[in-house]
Parts: C-alpha cells; sequence; structure tokens
C-alpha cells in the first residue's frame, strides 16, 4: 500500500482555517437570516440517505457524483448526498402536508465523487432555497429576486442573469415525433455546443426540412430580449406550449426590469443544464471575474412524487465557500479584536471574562506555564488591574 503523509488529504477535499471558516460561517448566518426575512425556514437534510432517496429528480442526473457505501445494520445501499434538493422535497412532501406554499432553505457540505473542472473542489457547501407549492411565474420570480438579494448581501457587483426554458426544446423534441434516445443524443450535442455534429444529428433522424431549421435555431437563439421575439416566429408552428415558454421568459424579465433596471438579463434557448428533472424556467448567475456561474435554478415540478406528493418547485442553490472566497476583502471582519487577559485566579476577572464574551468580545486567557506573548496570540488589547478594577487596554499603551 502506498504510504502518504497523515496530513495530506484527496484531491479535490480541503481544509477551511481559522480565518476563512469565520468568514464562511458569518456570511452563512447573515444569507439563512435573509432567507428567514422572506419567509424560507431552515431545515437541515442528513449527510447520508438511502441511494433511492437522493437519486430521485434531480438526483438522476447525480448519479455518477455521488458516493457510494453499504449500510453495515441494513445491508442497503447508501449514498452520500451529492446535491440536496432531492432531500428538501422529501421534507416537503412527506413531513410538511398541508396545500399552502412552502418555503425552505438549507446549507451544508454535499460530496462529489468528481470535482468541479474550473474550481476543483469536492465538497462544495451548498446553500439556497426552494418554493413548494405554486405554479406560476410569480414564484419563479420570487426566487430569482431571492438569488439576486443573496448575491448582494454576499457582496458581488456586476451580477448578470441568464435565462432558459427546457420546455421548449423538450416540446421540439415531440414535435419532430424523436425516440427518448433521439431526445438523450441531440440534447447531449447541444450541451457540448457542437454545431457540426449538431447538424449530422438532425439530418440523421429528422428528414423535414422545415423541422430541422427549428433545431439548428437552438444554438442562434442567445442574447438579449431581442431573441425572444424572433425565437417566436421561427417556432411559431411547434406548438402553444413552446409559445407559453417564450411568453413565461418575456414576463419573467419585464417584472425583474422594472425591479432592477440595471440588472443585465440575456437568454439562452440552448441552455438545457438539468433538462432531466427542470421543467419549465432555469436561471444562472454569473459575475465576470469567474468562468461558470455563481448561482442557479429553476423549476422542477413533481419532483417529489416519488415520496407521495407531487408538487409544483422551484428554487436555486450556490456554494457557499465559492460566494466567500469571490467576496473575502469584502466581507473581512473587522470587530473581532482578541483580548488578552492574565491567568491569575481572580473572581473579579473571571466576571469580567464572562461579561466580555457575552457582549462578543474575544477573550484569550493565558494558560499555566504557556508559550508565546499576548502578542503572539494575535491580541492587540490586554486586561490589567488597576485600583479601579480589571480594565481593557492597549497593548500599545
Amino acid at each position: 500500500m502506498l504510504q502518504r503523509n497523515p496530513w495530506l488529504l484527496p484531491d479535490g477535499i480541503e481544509e477551511i482555517l481559522p480565518d476563512d471558516a469565520r468568514q464562511l460561517e458569518q456570511l452563512r448566518s447573515k444569507l439563512l437570516k435573509v432567507f428567514a426575512s422572506w419567509g424560507y425556514e431552515y431545515v437541515i437534510p442528513p449527510f447520508i440517505d438511502y441511494l433511492q432517496s437522493l437519486l430521485t429528480g434531480s438526483g438522476h442526473d447525480l448519479d455518477l457524483q455521488t458516493f457510494k457505501v453499504t449500510d453495515q445494520l441494513s445491508g442497503e445501499l447508501l449514498g452520500i448526498r451529492a446535491d440536496m434538493t432531492p432531500q428538501i422535497a422529501r421534507i416537503d412532501a412527506h413531513h410538511l402536508k398541508h396545500d399552502r406554499p412552502n418555503r425552505l432553505s438549507y446549507a451544508g457540505t454535499v460530496l462529489h465523487t468528481v470535482g468541479d473542472p474550473l474550481e476543483q473542489t469536492r465538497s462544495p457547501m451548498q446553500i439556497g432555497a426552494e418554493l413548494y407549492g405554486h405554479e406560476g411565474i410569480e414564484s419563479d420570480i420570487e426566487v430569482i429576486q431571492l438569488m439576486l438579494e443573496m448575491l448582494a448581501i454576499s457582496g458581488l457587483k456586476d451580477v448578470h442573469l441568464d435565462l432558459g426554458h427546457v420546455t421548449i426544446f423538450r416540446e421540439l423534441a415531440k414535435f419532430a415525433e424523436l425516440t427518448e434516445q433521439q431526445e438523450a443524443e441531440l440534447f447531449d450535442v447541444l450541451q457540448r455546443k457542437a454545431r457540426p455534429e449538431l447538424a449530422q444529428v438532425i439530418d440523421s433522424y429528422i428528414s423535414n426540412e422545415e423541422v430541422k431549421k427549428l433545431f439548428l435555431m437552438l444554438p442562434e437563439l442567445n442574447g438579449d430580449k431581442s431573441i425572444l421575439a424572433k425565437a417566436k416566429e421561427c417556432f411559431a408552428l411547434a406548438g402553444n406550449a413552446v409559445l407559453e415558454g417564450l411568453n413565461d421568459l418575456q414576463q419573467i424579465s419585464d417584472k425583474l426590469a422594472v425591479t432592477y433596471p440595471l440588472l443585465p438579463i440575456s437568454f439562452d434557448l440552448a441552455e438545457l443544464r438539468g433538462y432531466h428533472y427542470h421543467t419549465g424556467v432555469v436561471f444562472s448567475a454569473f459575475v465576470p471575474t469567474v468562468g461558470k456561474e455563481v448561482a442557479r435554478g429553476g423549476r422542477y415540478d413533481n419532483i417529489g412524487a416519488i415520496f407521495g406528493r407531487a408538487r409544483a418547485a422551484t428554487g436555486f442553490s450556490a456554494d457557499l465557500k465559492l460566494l466567500t472566497a469571490l467576496t473575502r476583502n469584502i466581507n473581512q471582519d473587522q470587530g473581532h479584536e482578541k483580548i488578552f487577559a492574565p491567568g491569575v485566579d481572580d473572581l473579579d476577572l473571571a466576571e469580567v471574562i464572562r461579561d466580555l464574551r457575552a457582549e462578543g468580545h474575544i477573550v484569550i486567557q493565558q494558560l499555566l506555564g504557556q508559550s508565546g506573548n499576548a502578542k503572539d496570540m494575535g491580541c492587540v488589547k490586554i486586561l490589567e488591574s488597576t485600583e479601579q478594577g480589571w480594565v481593557i487596554k492597549s497593548l500599545t499603551e
């Protein structure tokens, strides 16, 4: 067996050291408070679960990303969650049994067998919010607004919003009478943006020249809102469901433009990420300094069917580690100066230390025989005994 240094970690698995951990936790707490102020209640699903539960709905796309283990108690196959969305859907469907909308938020580590090619981490910390029980675009707009609020609170600037709609491709596939396998192959080619291959696949599966043009147009339909009018003209014969999807995108972008007049909004009708579980509008947020989305989401109705209740659903998620890294300089904490306390047995000193800690101050008390002084431990102030009692003084005094 290969001997490794015991301090080495597996590829894509990282430790978070004190300064970064403090900033991450502060941002997590801040964002969950924002979610709560919108009515999104916090839930904590388990880190490990039955594999079948994890691979329902959105989980099917994550089969290869899920670590699998055998339960020593039951002998059944378990999975370490690669995405928390199916678990949140189960909470809505099985535990919160009412018809009114449910708003749920969550934050926790997920584990991937293969890391993101850009970030290279295999243990992102997923944070997000889901809205169950409403079918209209109003709920899509609400979760997009909450996602934008999350990014603003995090300190990200120059956010760009990208909108798409998976119904358009799905209905075009029906219109062309593609088999499930043909649809899957065409989907794969579109995701890889392999245009020469796209033409070859379309030629082999579709004989009608007019229908071929519909699919060849998809990669061209990306840009500002002018492409929606172009798409309506191109897809006029493809059915009402396609036109309804385009109308949804138009209405959502129009309403967002009122609230966020400076927000750049673009459209990409060939963007089909999450196609196998999304059922309607999909959206992603980008910033210029990152070559991938910083948050994403969409509508995924009926994901809870396997848990006994099919419910309309829409939501978003982001990697809290990425948000923290992108805003590290913005969110540096300036309010945690460390205070040094001498290691003496004194009831008055103990009471002063207790009061200071209760007020949110960091007080580090000296240990008997320890190495390092107050400055070595990062303290900038010290508690000293005076005639008036214990008082805080600067180390430079």
